[in-house]
């Protein structure tokens, strides 16, 4: 089994050192999204065969890394870099840091080790396409030789993502639209061509009626976690949604739990539920984030917002 840390939130950034506790005891507990029913995730190995982690600040779990590899759970890093403005992000440490924390992963792991995400890509007033274009080539450049993967995905716009855009709008002037597919093509292609040119193939991901010159993503990939473990990994193909491809998964995060910040986020309501739950979180529990019907831990306990924690 690749264990998925997590797709529902940042658990390098804000729950690294629950994350070693729990791989340490061997299982966490985490709930059904639909149900909230308990589900206990057996993290021994060999059982764990490897981790995915999804991220945009790594730099609170390096000093974790030495500990993980010598549990021989080898892992891969989906690593976001978008530089955009506080106006989408609004706790996202600074991009040139985040350009540096990659190289030193490579530098420790291999280039195979991180995927760059520039995604959610966002047409607003602050980034049009040209912007993007941009952009991109200037991260591009930057990561040449780090990676050798990036993928992309252009914003869905769900009841939730809407609201906290147009939210967003109203209080920045930043406004934002949703392009036409034909649009969306074009700026794929173009990014794909400046990628290429630095070495880095470009996927896109679960939007196949995007794809042209570029391959669907695989974001939780076997083969690519063969690739750092130095031997064989074989999981099953279990996509997650239509045009998924990623390889069988158990996600142990939780939804409502990031406090990045990010206005474009399908896995989070609201920032200040987010920051609320991350203060009530406890790195020693079972659980990511206590049921709402079991006690929190003690006021005492409770983190703050600062910057500290988020440039660690």
């Amino acid at each position: 089994m690749i264990i998925s840390a997590s797709y529902k939130t940042d658990v390098p950034a804000f729950y690294g050192q629950w994350f070693v506790n729990r791989l340490r005891a061997a299982y966490c507990m985490m709930r059904n999204p639909m149900n909230r029913r308990p589900i206990r995730v057996d993290l021994s190995r060999p059982h764990a065969q490897g981790i995915v982690f999804w991220t945009k600040n790594f730099r609170p779990f390096m000093k974790y890394v030495d500990e993980v590899a010598a549990m021989d759970l080898p892992f891969t890093v989906q690593y976001t870099i978008n530089a955009y403005s506080p106006n989408l992000e609004h706790n996202v440490v600074e991009w040139d840091k985040s350009v540096q924390t990659v190289r030193s992963l490579a530098d420790r792991f291999g280039p195979r080790c991180v995927v760059w995400r520039y995604d959610t890509i966002i047409h607003s007033a602050e980034t049009p396409g040209p912007w993007h274009l941009q952009n991109f080539e200037r991260l591009a450049k930057d990561l040449s030789g780090a990676t050798d993967e990036v993928v992309i995905s252009f914003l869905q716009v769900y009841r939730k993502t809407r609201l906290n855009l147009d939210a967003m709008a109203k209080r920045s002037g930043n406004s934002w639209w949703d392009p036409p597919v034909a649009e969306k093509i074009e700026l794929a292609r173009d990014l794909h061509g400046l990628a290429a040119s630095y070495g880095i193939k470009l996927t896109i991901c679960s939007q196949p009626e995007l794809v042209t010159v570029q391959e669907p993503s695989r974001c939780i990939d076997d083969q690519r976690l063969s690739d750092v473990a130095g031997r064989q990994i074989v999981v099953a193909v279990k996509g997650n949604r239509p045009g998924c491809e990623c390889s069988a998964s158990r996600d142990i995060g939780d939804y409502d739990t990031c406090p990045h910040g990010c206005v474009y986020c399908y896995a989070v309501r609201s920032n200040d539920l987010a920051i609320e739950r991350f203060q009530q979180h406890d790195p020693e529990g079972e659980y990511l984030f206590p049921d709402a019907s079991a006690p929190g831990p003690a006021s005492a306990n409770l983190r703050v917002m600062d910057q500290q924690t988020l440039d660690l």
